[in-house]
């Protein structure tokens, strides 16, 4: 596996290029934050100052910890806010420069599909404010079984568009998806783990 700063990629006509967004394509970690932050001093009028960690995400998880006790409904009110919120925050979103080239170059020649499990609103206005929405020739966005279980995001794509795993290039950065992507039958070689 490669990383942001040394791509290696054999790519013919037939390859098909898998890109997650958040952390692979752009850079959303300070802009989530700083929604979630707002949103928590909106809705428990709490003056508790958060901290902002370099490369972890900020998320329901971290929400439990920082501000225990939550009720579900309050938690529910949090996350409602924390989307409506990150519109104001989208200039403090960075673009991967490296994977965005990539993204760039190959969308004219070859099938580039968006595999993210971010909500669809949010990765469409995310993508049109870095004028990359129409180079994906496929958008898949988080999706969940009927119990509500994250879905194989990488699982999904391929079986929708009857893609065999073996002409795919897939751009990650989580370990938990790099392990779906493997899952799913992509070469490990084929995985490039930012």
């Amino acid at each position: 596996m490669g990383n942001s700063t040394d791509i290696n990629l054999n790519i013919n006509s037939d390859t098909v290029l898998l890109f997650d967004m958040d952390g692979t394509l752009i850079d959303t970690d300070f802009a989530n934050f700083l929604s979630y932050q707002e949103a928590i001093k909106s809705i428990i009028q709490s003056e508790t100052e958060i901290q902002y960690i370099p490369n972890e995400r900020f998320n329901r998880t971290t929400l439990n910890k920082v501000v225990p006790n939550l009720t579900e409904e309050k938690l529910l009110d949090i996350i409602k806010q924390k989307e409506i919120n990150y519109n104001k925050y989208l200039s403090q979103t960075k673009l991967n420069k490296s994977v965005s080239e990539i993204l760039n170059r190959y969308s004219k020649t070859n099938k580039t599909v968006l595999v993210t499990n971010c909500r669809e609103d949010r990765a469409v206005l995310t993508l049109e404010y870095h004028k990359l929405i129409d180079k994906f020739s496929h958008l898949f966005f988080k999706q969940t079984d009927d119990k509500d279980n994250r879905v194989n995001k990488y699982k999904n794509a391929l079986n929708n568009l009857s893609l065999s795993a073996k002409i795919v290039i897939a751009f990650e950065n989580e370990k938990i998806e790099i392990e779906d992507a493997k899952l799913a039958g992509i070469p490990i070689d084929n995985i490039i783990s930012l």
